[in-house]
């Protein structure tokens, strides 16, 4: 099994003496106070010589100024030539140090000791430039793939602060990255999703419709610092098409069986109806028998709406994309419905691809159902009924608002669960049409009570731009 861990010599590095000084002078002085070392015994030799020679003491001491400043000028040629490459090679390595790679070290070559130690650095420098180039395209490459995911990615150091946060998971929280990184779970109202395990199916919003997300939780290091990763996949959509089809092969099995039944029960009550005139001119009391067929009768033509009316919900066919006016669907469906006048907030108009007749039927349901809240009993306090109708361009998407003056919602659970009604009437299949094929069409369904200060509900359809 392998493992990361090292003997502790090994990671203990080695230090290499650059020479030894108890007076800890600089190499430059100690170079050059060598090299004037050096010329000591040359400069006591020329004077041995003038004077073996019977040189005058003036002579002597002219020339021996003379050697000491030639000796002198050799000396700085020789420690310039010597500390120049040396500090070249100091600037090369600070400016690698400060992650600068372009400079470069001139005129080394082979066989010679600075010059194999500049083109080694040199060597060094080329080859960190080429890392720091792949680490800063992959970066930008990482980056893009952040941004461009539709699952929320967001990373939280041991303290629990915020430390990490792409584009979808802005979008998901409602946050900014720049204001939001740095702060910790309490106040971003994330604690839920820090303390949820992995795997965990967590729900947002809580409400009608609420997102669905699978957490995936993994561990990682930072410069050190242990931190936490969560990746969210959104599994809402195939949840609801889990469920539509759950709904779809239960339908299809209680209608045959119930169609197997209604059918002739129908088909016998009529036959029955048809031959009661005959009994009418006897003694017998047949009122009795009359009402119990007209009950059966109307209650198998009941039962056969209301199944046909499921099989419409679950055969939605695919939409058939095509370039629509909003504005003037939208005034179609204003138009459809008599019983109030629907008023339409007139705005620029948008041009949608989108099918033209599902987006309608969505609208007509949507527009029915704030009709009847706004003339139900429970409203009916001294206003008028109204309905009006609103569009409004985000860039992204499309939100057709629907606002009433009726009772609001009592409880906003259960409105897009199908066979659920609170009308004596309904059948529970008009919010859950509208929601197909708002999703059909990536878009999305929501109810909510209004919040600008009036009664009632703001039914609300949003399509993408760009569906």
């Amino acid at each position: 099994m392998a493992s990361d861990e090292r003997p502790s010599s090994a990671r203990r590095r080695k230090r290499l003496p650059l020479g030894v000084s108890r007076h800890r002078l600089s190499f430059e002085r100690r170079l050059r106070i060598s090299l004037y070392l050096l010329g000591l015994p040359s400069l006591v030799l020329f004077w041995v010589l003038l004077w073996q020679h019977s040189v005058e003491f003036s002579v002597q001491c002219f020339l021996l100024l003379i050697f000491v400043a030639a000796w002198a000028l050799a000396v700085s040629f020789l420690a310039e030539q010597i500390t120049r490459p040396l500090q070249t090679l100091s600037n090369v390595v600070a400016a690698l140090r400060e992650d600068d790679y372009s400079f470069r070290a001139r005129g080394g070559r082979r066989n010679d000791a600075l010059g194999d130690l500049a083109l080694e650095i040199n060597a060094l420098a080329a080859m960190l430039q080429s890392q720091r180039a792949g680490s800063l395209e992959a970066m930008a490459l990482l980056e893009r793939v952040m941004s461009s995911m539709q699952s929320p990615v967001l990373a939280f150091d041991t303290e629990g602060r915020l430390k990490l946060l792409n584009t979808a998971g802005e979008r998901a929280f409602g946050l900014r990255g720049p204001t939001a990184l740095g702060k910790s779970a309490d106040v971003l109202r994330l604690t839920h999703l820090l303390n949820a395990n992995d795997d965990d199916l967590l729900s947002f919003d809580g409400g009608q419709q609420a997102a669905r997300w699978v957490v995936k939780r993994s561990n990682f290091r930072l410069r050190g610092v242990p931190h936490t990763l969560l990746v969210l996949s959104d599994v809402s959509a195939a949840l609801h098409e889990e469920e539509r089809t759950a709904w779809k092969r239960l339908i299809r099995v209680l209608g045959h069986e119930i169609n197997n039944s209604l059918t002739p029960i129908k088909s016998i009550a009529g036959s029955l109806r048809g031959r009661f005139t005959s009994l009418r001119t006897a003694t017998i009391d047949s009122s009795d028998f009359e009402s119990g067929l007209e009950v059966i009768e109307n209650r198998a033509e009941s039962l056969n709406r209301f199944l046909q009316a499921y099989r419409q919900l679950m055969g939605l066919p695919a939409p058939k994309l095509a370039q629509v006016s909003l504005a003037t669907l939208i005034e179609c469906v204003a138009r459809l419905e008599t019983r109030i006048d629907v008023a339409v907030v007139s705005t620029s108009d948008v041009v949608l691809t989108v099918d033209a007749d599902q987006i309608q039927q969505a609208l007509i349901n949507l527009t029915r159902n704030a009709v009847e809240a706004a003339l139900s009993c429970d409203s009916m306090k001294g206003e008028e009924p109204k309905v009006e109708i609103a569009w409004e361009n985000t860039g992204r998407e499309i939100a057709i608002s629907i606002l009433d003056n009726g009772a609001g919602l009592m409880n906003a659970d259960n409105l897009f669960v199908p066979f659920y009604t609170t009308k004596p009437s309904g059948t529970g299949i008009g919010l859950v049409l509208a929601q197909q094929i708002a999703q059909a069409h990536k878009g999305s369904v929501r109810l909510e009570n209004r919040t600008d200060g009036e009664n009632g509900c703001r039914a609300e359809l949003r399509l993408p731009h760009s569906a």
